[in-house]
């Protein structure tokens, strides 16, 4: 019924704005994003070893592997990132993950992102404005279900003085 309901309102919608339902004539949905990554100019000392901060949240009701899952099962997030001219990345420094247990499976320990966590990028770079432009890789899971994989794009800008 919710499905005849919903395409009784593609129709109407359609017919209302003169489009052709076919298959390249409406709009695609946006696939969801679980993961929002709060992108933000930061500043660091030229010359000297620095952590840039990526801010990341998960969308209420879900949660993400952690970058060291708890089973092999799963797959870890990972971020990765291409230096610019003049930058030196270090290791990347991930979170330490929280401990979730599934309802279907109340013997299984998890270990997941939730909420708002950061990464943290150690970095050597020369004088000047970079970016660093990459890619942020999880698994999100509700209460229910896994999705499939998803890849957020990076992009990290930062002067060094």
């Amino acid at each position: 019924m919710h499905a005849a309901l919903s395409f009784g309102l593609l129709l109407a919608g359609a017919a209302q704005s003169g489009m052709q339902l076919g298959e390249l004539d409406v709009p695609r949905a946006k696939a969801k994003q679980f993961v929002v990554y709060a992108s933000e100019a930061q500043t660091v000392p030229a010359g000297k070893p620095a952590t840039l901060m990526l801010r990341f949240r998960v969308e209420d009701g879900y949660h993400i592997n952690s970058h060291q899952p708890t089973s092999e099962l799963e797959i870890p997030t990972t971020v990765e990132l291409v230096p610019d001219a003049g930058v030196r990345l270090e290791k990347t420094q991930y979170p330490t993950g929280k401990i979730y247990v599934p309802a279907f499976d109340p013997s299984e320990k998890l270990d997941v992102y939730a909420g708002e966590f950061i990464v943290r990028l150690p970095v050597v770079a020369a004088a000047g404005s970079h970016s660093l432009h990459g890619s942020f890789k999880y698994q999100a899971c509700d209460r229910a279900a896994c999705y499939p994989v998803k890849t957020l794009p990076l992009d990290v800008l930062f002067v060094a003085r």
